[in-house]
C-alpha cells in the first residue's frame, strides 16, 4: 500500500515505535533529468507498504525489492538507474537522467 500524504520519515517512525522492520531508500545523486531531487525518501515496512518517492513511479517496484532485501539481510545497497542501464529501460526510467538510490535498514 503506498501513502502519498504522510511524509516517509514520518511513516518510517510510526512502523518503528510498533515494532516494525524498515528501510530506507534516499536519492544521493542524480544526473540530468530525473524524476525526483536528491534528498528524495521512500520509506518501506516489512510488509511491503511504502511511503514517499524517490522515482514519481518509474523505478518505485525495483527499490522497494530492494529495500525489502535490506530488511532481510541488513545489508545496504547502492542503486543506479539510467538510460544506458538495461534496468532501467526495464522499470520504465527514460527520463535521459541517472539515480543513485542508497537503501539502508533502519532500526
Amino acid at each position: 500500500m503506498k501513502d502519498i500524504d504522510t511524509d516517509p520519515l514520518v511513516r518510517l517512525s510510526e512502523w518503528r515505535a510498533k515494532g516494525q522492520c524498515t528501510a530506507l531508500a534516499t536519492v544521493v545523486q542524480t544526473w540530468g533529468s530525473s524524476p525526483r531531487p536528491v534528498g528524495s525518501h521512500l520509506a518501506v515496512n516489512e510488509a511491503g507498504e511504502f511511503a514517499g518517492s524517490v522515482s514519481g513511479g518509474c523505478i518505485e517496484g525495483a527499490v522497494i525489492a530492494a529495500a525489502l532485501a535490506t530488511i532481510e539481510t541488513g545489508e545496504t545497497s547502492m542503486l543506479e538507474f539510467g538510460v544506458t542501464n538495461d534496468m532501467a529501460w526495464e522499470v520504465g526510467l527514460a527520463c535521459g537522467g541517472t539515480v543513485h538510490v542508497y537503501v539502508e535498514r533502519v532500526e
